[in-house]
């Protein structure tokens, strides 16, 4: 059950990656992201109304919640401002680099979750997933040479860097999930749904002193695709919350399985963006799914 929950959430993040593209193209970065967790609120405040009011419109389904303490929202806080510094460095990279760079990159989080979860939870690397790890890094390195072919260098570009940074993020927000999930028995919907509002505070105040006071220079324009960023961001989480939820999820695999949104990702870039040197690229994407089943194999 846990891993079809993880497969639909990989695709709705291809999605999610496809409609920030669109939305980021010659627009500004901060306004876009504060709609996007605008937005998201919005999707989870009738969850929220009804656990905090005890309303009982959605008990025994799918969209039932609870209410948490004062430490349950902290640990929830937190959560918000790990991914929202992954988001706003994800966002920047997206923008200003091609979907064909940023879908690859992005699919070496698994690898860094795996070491995190090495070193947090005890988890140990067989062959099979040392082998994943290798075939990650040799990727790395022929994806930074078909990035040359676009004039975009991997140790200069400030928007490269931004994205690695936005990976390590994730992959600390990925692994911080497990941990509030499972050791502190947090409901997925309820870190899911608040997650959200923090986020929202958060991005007034961020949007408040990086964007308004330069707003001539970054103008917004408005897009319909803004409001699909959140929709999709918000049914992939759903998913991805429910898969780790099981007891039996494995947080590397779950976290490996979603990386599969490369693929949507990819052929979008190549479709509906026209991006170039595809063929050499295929090459690195083949070589990181390859090690991503080997990840898989060795961790089931």
């Amino acid at each position: 059950m846990w891993v079809g929950a993880a497969f639909m959430s990989a695709f709705l993040l291809g999605l999610y990656d496809v409609a920030k593209k669109r939305s980021l193209s010659a627009n500004a970065v901060i306004p876009v992201l504060l709609l996007n967790t605008l937005f998201a609120s919005l999707l989870f405040l009738p969850i929220i109304l009804n656990a905090e009011l005890g309303l009982e419109l959605f008990d025994g389904g799918v969209f039932e919640s609870v209410r948490g303490s004062l430490g349950d929202h902290l640990l929830v806080a937190l959560k918000s401002a790990i991914t929202l510094s992954s988001w706003l460095c994800g966002y920047y990279a997206i923008k200003h680099l091609p979907l064909t760079i940023v879908g690859p990159v992005n699919a070496m989080r698994p690898v860094v979750v795996l070491l995190g979860a090495m070193l947090l939870f005890g988890e140990r690397l067989n062959v099979w997933q040392w082998g994943g790890v290798s075939l990650t890094i040799v990727s790395l390195y022929l994806l930074s040479r078909s990035g040359k072919r676009e004039s975009i260098n991997f140790r200069s570009n400030r928007y490269v860097w931004a994205l690695f940074l936005a990976m390590l993020l994730g992959a600390v927000s990925g692994l911080y999930d497990k941990y509030i999930i499972s050791a502190h028995a947090l409901h997925p919907l309820f870190v899911q749904s608040w997650f959200g509002v923090y986020q929202l505070l958060m991005m007034c105040v961020v949007a408040c002193l990086l964007w308004l006071p330069r707003r001539k220079d970054e103008s917004f324009v408005w897009r319909w695709t803004i409001p699909l960023i959140a929709i999709f961001v918000s049914c992939a989480d759903f998913f991805y919350y429910h898969a780790l939820d099981d007891p039996d999820a494995m947080i590397a695999v779950v976290s490996m399985i979603r990386r599969s949104s490369v693929i949507v990702t990819f052929i979008c870039g190549v479709l509906l963006f026209g991006e170039r040197n595809v063929r050499s690229k295929v090459i690195d994407l083949i070589l990181i799914l390859i090690g991503m089943v080997l990840l898989a194999i060795g961790s089931i």
